[in-house]
This record gives C-alpha cells, structure tokens and sequence, in this order.
C-alpha cells in the first residue's frame, strides 16, 4: 500500500500531488468553478447599443411630425398645447436614470436629433432607465409643441417603427388622465423581444420602450409611465 505524500507541517492539508515532470495538477479556469465551467456571461451595454435602435425610432417619431401654427378657432387646443411638457424623471416607475456613459451619449443624442428634426418642439426628451445586465431596460422618447392632427402623426410613427421592429399589430390602449389617444404592441430587436407604447395628443408625442418585456408587461404601467413624462403647466 502506498504511502500518503510527507507533509512536513502537521495540522495543515498536505499539498496535492505532482505529476509526472514536477508540475501542479492543472486548476480550474480562472472565475469558472471546480468542474471548470466558464464564467457566466453578463448582458453588457455595449450589446444594448447594437439593439436599441434608437437612432431610427427617434428619426420614425419626429421625422415627419408637423406642429400647429395656426391657432385659428381653436385657440383653446392650442393654448392648453403650449403648456404640455415632455422631462426625463429622476427614477421611471421606480428605476434609476441609467448611468452608463455610452447609453447616456446615445441619450443626448436622440434628444440632438429630435431638435434637429423638430425645430419648432417646446420641449425633448430622450433617456434610459433600469438596469441591462437584470434584463430591465426602459428607453423614452418624447417631444412637445402644438399637434395639429395627433392621430396622424401617431399613425405615422407606428407605421415607420413596424418593420424596423418586427412589431406585430398595434393595438388602442387606455391613454390615461392626459388623454389623446395610445396604442401598444409588440417588437423585437434582434432576438430580444421589446414592448412599444406610443402616445399622442394635441400637445406631445412619445413613445416608451420596454427591453426584455412584452406588450401586455409594458401596458400595466404605461398611463403611470407617461404621467412622469409628460406635464401640463
């Protein structure tokens, strides 16, 4: 019978054995476990950025839209309008402003890009909130200034973002205390599946969308999403 290797500190484990040629037995990968499975990969933001797509809804939702000039018989539309307000909230149903630099960049520039778009707006919006590598992302985009026709401009944006997300038929859904109209449906960028809700009344166009959620998810919190967006002075 062999003998167990000389340990020459008792009360200690003894080293493991060599093999052959003097070399330690060969160790685990680093940061995998004792079977050697790898690392778990993260979710990290710099694949958000190749999915979000938010430089072609930002063009999709502003791109076309034509804000009132003339008031006409309707002044009070037109004065309630001009006091409508899209803002980015410190927290969005409870999530923090996301802090990563390359999603804040990408935010900045869909808010440059509405200005440039709409140069009449009163007001943008454009951010992220929520936490990509817990699979909850939500992105904004928003801007305000007298809508002479909601419907339309709301019809045009779905109509530009359907193909560009895969979305399924968009469906009319409770606008909320702020009234207009909204409709929601359901999308993918890439193999990721995102719930779309857009929103339009006389004095604001929006849009949120929900990463790693569905339509139906989205739509539970929606007229409490867009009352943090949206603000009527």
């Amino acid at each position: 019978m062999s003998q167990p290797p000389f340990n020459p500190y008792p009360g200690t484990t003894p080293p493991p054995p060599q093999q052959p040629g003097g070399y330690p037995p060969p160790q685990p990968p680093y940061g995998g476990d004792q079977l050697g499975a790898p690392p778990k990969k993260k979710f990290g933001a710099g694949k958000i950025l190749l999915i979000v797509l938010a430089a072609v809804l930002v063009l999709c939702l502003g791109g076309g839209l034509v804000l009132w000039l003339v008031a006409g018989d309707e002044v009070k539309d037109v004065v309630a309008a001009t006091r409508t307000r899209v803002v980015e909230p410190t927290t969005l149903g409870g999530r923090p402003k996301v802090s990563e630099p390359q999603l804040q960049s990408l935010a900045s520039q869909m808010k440059n890009d509405l200005s440039k778009d709409v140069p009449n707006a009163t007001s943008t919006a454009g951010a992220f909130y929520g936490d990509p590598e817990k699979k909850d992302l939500v992105m904004i985009v928003g801007v305000s200034g007298v809508i002479a026709d909601p419907k339309k401009e709301m019809a045009d944006a779905i109509t530009a973002i359907t193909p560009e997300l895969g979305a399924k038929e968009f469906k009319a859904v409770d606008a909320g205390p702020l009234g207009g109209d909204a409709e929601c449906g359901d999308g993918k960028a890439q193999d990721i599946p995102v719930g779309v809700c857009v929103w339009a009344d006389k004095g604001s166009l929006g849009m949120v969308v929900a990463y790693f959620k569905s339509a139906t998810e989205l739509q539970s919190e929606f007229v409490d999403l867009r009352g943090e967006i949206e603000k009527k002075d």
